[in-house]
Formats: C-alpha cells, sequence, structure tokens
C-alpha cells in the first residue's frame, strides 16, 4: 500500500514539475517598436542668400542658413554657378563650385568667372543634399564702362543750357556709349550737340554723335544740352552704359 502511494506521489510531482518548467520556458511578448516621430518643420525657406559683391571675374554670394537639419542644413555649404536656369534647375553642368566656412552665415567669392555674363547659383550641405528652394542670378561686371556728369552752365525762368561729361572708367575703350535718364517735371530737350537725343516721355537717352563714341582708357568726352521748362532742376541723376 505504501509503495502505492509513493508511486502515485511521484508520479504526480512529476507532472506538476514538467508543466512549471513548460511555462516557465515560453519567452515572454515583446511589445511593439514605438515608431520615430516624424518632425514637423515650420513654414519657411531653410536658407536665404544674395549676391553682395560682383566684379568683372567674380561673385560675392552671402547666405543665412535658419535651420539646422532635419528641417535645414548644416555648414559647410557648397555653392555651385551655372550658365542657364535649365542647368541650374537639373543640376546639369555646373561651370564652378566654392565651398563655405563652418559659420552658418558667411559669404563665398567664387573667381575666374568671364566678365559681363550671368550665372545661376544654388546651394548643396555638408551631406551632399541639394536646397530645393534657392535659385537666382548674377552677373559680372562688364570691362567697358563709362560715368557721365551734367553741369548746369545757364539757366533763366524757362529753361537751361547743361553740359555733360561722358568718361570711360572701365578696362577697354569704348567704341561707343549712351546716356539716360528721366526727367522730374515738364522738361523737354530743345536742342543736343555733341549726341543724339531721343525722348519718350519723361525719360531721354543721348548716344555719341559718329565723331565722339570712341574712347580710351580714362578718357572723356562731352555733349550739350538747351531745355526748356517751367522750373530748373537741382541737377541731373544719369546712367552711362556702352
Amino acid at each position: 500500500m505504501l509503495r502505492m502511494f509513493l508511486a502515485v506521489t511521484t508520479m504526480a510531482l512529476a507532472t506538476w514539475t514538467g508543466t512549471t518548467t513548460a511555462a516557465e520556458a515560453t519567452p515572454t511578448p515583446t511589445p511593439p517598436a514605438t515608431p520615430t516621430p516624424t518632425p514637423t518643420c515650420p513654414p519657411a525657406i531653410p536658407i536665404s542668400a544674395s549676391v553682395t559683391g560682383a566684379s568683372t571675374t567674380s561673385l560675392t554670394i552671402s547666405y543665412s542658413i535658419f535651420f539646422r537639419p532635419p528641417c535645414g542644413y548644416d555648414p559647410p555649404m557648397t555653392v555651385s554657378l551655372f550658365t542657364s536656369r535649365e542647368d541650374a534647375q537639373q543640376w546639369r553642368a555646373a561651370v564652378a563650385e566654392v565651398v563655405s566656412g563652418p559659420e552658418r552665415n558667411g559669404s563665398v567669392t567664387i573667381d575666374r568667372l568671364t566678365p559681363d555674363t550671368e550665372y545661376w547659383y544654388r546651394f548643396t550641405d555638408a551631406e551632399g543634399r541639394r536646397d530645393p528652394y534657392v535659385i537666382a542670378s548674377a552677373r559680372t561686371a562688364s570691362l567697358t564702362s563709362c560715368r557721365a556728369t551734367a553741369t548746369i552752365d545757364a539757366h533763366w525762368g524757362s529753361g537751361f543750357v547743361a553740359t555733360v561729361t561722358v568718361r570711360n572708367t572701365g578696362r577697354l575703350p569704348l567704341d561707343r556709349w549712351r546716356v539716360s535718364w528721366r526727367w522730374s517735371g515738364d522738361e523737354q530737350v530743345h536742342t543736343a550737340w555733341g549726341g543724339l537725343a531721343e525722348t519718350a516721355g519723361s525719360d531721354v537717352t543721348v548716344r555719341n554723335a559718329s565723331y565722339n563714341g570712341t574712347l580710351a582708357l580714362d578718357g572723356a568726352t562731352t555733349f550739350g544740352l538747351l531745355v526748356t521748362t517751367s522750373a530748373v532742376p537741382d541737377g541731373l541723376t544719369l546712367t552711362c552704359a556702352r
């Protein structure tokens, strides 16, 4: 009888031990990973830029980075130049590139460019991310340029006489020139000498005569004006170009 009791007890213990062991071996389910939230970027352009200097062979472009990644960029920035808007839009055939310093507000100067040429510029960050927003143009200065200044020689109640001096301030000789301005009142050119005057409303353009269009470096010439008006101006603001 005792042997039967011990056998039954042993079997019961074995059954209870096996059940416990199986339960302990069952792995605890791992909770699903919490997805990383997508940051909400402010509704603003992450970088701005403008041309702050131009020479005949260089452009200086200043920039400001407003946000860090993922909404913005970390310097240094690469500025790429293209010779057409289409190339810039497609990031195709860049003709020059320069890398900025570590500043978030800085500037770069790109040299060895062609005078009097329009370029389009875009930005790339240090990780190679291309800025999709900033795409703008800038033009290098012309080798040929001039300056025009006016002197009012005499005036009276209904008009005045002025002399305009045109000077070559460029790096090459000039083969022609034109001077433009806009009247502020009822002025009208009655007579012009030393140049050919054209008027369109308040806008006036005087082009060189056949004998004084060529100007050597720092060379100068003059033309004169007889103007009718009800109020003589204090002076003229002139623009000179080739």
